[in-house]
């Protein structure tokens, strides 16, 4: 039986609808059967909704906190009327990408970072009204995104996306309901930490990503130096995620076939709903 693997988080909406719509035959017959695309502010949520339908794939509403400023005072409002909105929708898998950055200079002042948790906090609670896991942004900020979860109480789980915490940190998040989302950066020779949790974590823990069209896996990056020199990035698509999942399967020690069943099930457990979408 062919591998059966599900992206859990490709930003889609970059590309025009023609070469989505070629993209996506080309990944179902590759074995990637499902894409899971995350908005990150109110002025792309028809855009992802309506992407997710004509692909039949699932998506997820949400304000990544890299937006919060820009979105405005009024963006929670426009998350709680496109949840209810679309709360009926089969599709509608998670409430996401949200969380917390504190990676950019800009990101890390006490107004930005304050205004981030409030954002996240709200979410978190429109999450647990409609009983939807969350898709997580967690750069530099795994420790203040597990404190809010923890203070909500939240139970509905979902997934860490591009998971580089630590060991400690990993097993709080499993504690708590959710999977870990490993990508193409785990496939570069410097990712040593990435390559020990995939290779160590428990075989429940891990889901597949792409980060489409971020995070390219090693045979599709190009070095900065190359690029300085005007060479182009070649793009990172959800048809790269059958070589990552094999990747992360030969570190594991297991057949690609097996890893793709088991990330597969993880993702189901993560994303309730989404057992509904592969028939």
């Amino acid at each position: 039986m062919s591998a059966i693997w599900i992206d859990t988080h490709a930003h889609l909406d970059v590309w025009p609808l023609p070469d989505n719509i070629a993209l996506a035959a080309q990944t179902r017959a590759a074995g990637v059967v499902q894409v899971v695309l995350p908005a990150v502010a109110p002025t792309n949520f028809a855009l992802v909704r309506d992407l997710a339908q004509q692909l039949a794939y699932g998506y997820a509403l949400g304000i990544h906190p890299m937006y919060v400023a820009q979105a405005g005072a009024e963006a929670i409002e426009q998350l709680a009327s496109a949840l209810q909105q679309c709360h009926a929708d089969a599709r509608l898998l998670a409430v996401g990408e949200i969380g917390l950055d504190f990676f950019a200079p800009e990101l890390k002042t006490e107004p930005a970072r304050q205004q981030q948790i409030a954002a996240y906090q709200a979410q978190i609670q429109l999450a647990q009204q409609h009983r939807l896991p969350v898709l997580l942004h967690v750069r530099q900020s795994v420790d203040a995104v597990l404190k809010e979860l923890r203070a909500a109480r939240f139970a509905q789980g979902g997934i860490a996306h591009a998971f580089n915490g630590s060991w400690q940190q990993a097993q709080q998040f499993l504690d708590l309901g959710f999977k870990l989302g490993f990508g193409g950066a785990c496939t570069h020779s410097r990712a040593t930490h990435l390559q020990a949790l995939a290779r160590g974590l428990p075989a429940h823990a891990i889901v597949m990503e792409t980060d489409s069209p971020d995070m390219p896996p090693a045979w599709v990056y190009t070095p900065k130096h190359a690029r300085d020199a005007g060479a182009g990035q070649a793009p990172n698509t959800p048809l790269e995620l059958p070589r990552i999942g094999a990747f992360i399967a030969q570190l594991r020690g297991v057949a690609a076939e097996d890893w793709a069943a088991q990330s597969t099930a993880n993702t189901c457990a993560a994303l309730p709903r989404l057992a509904a979408l592969l028939g």
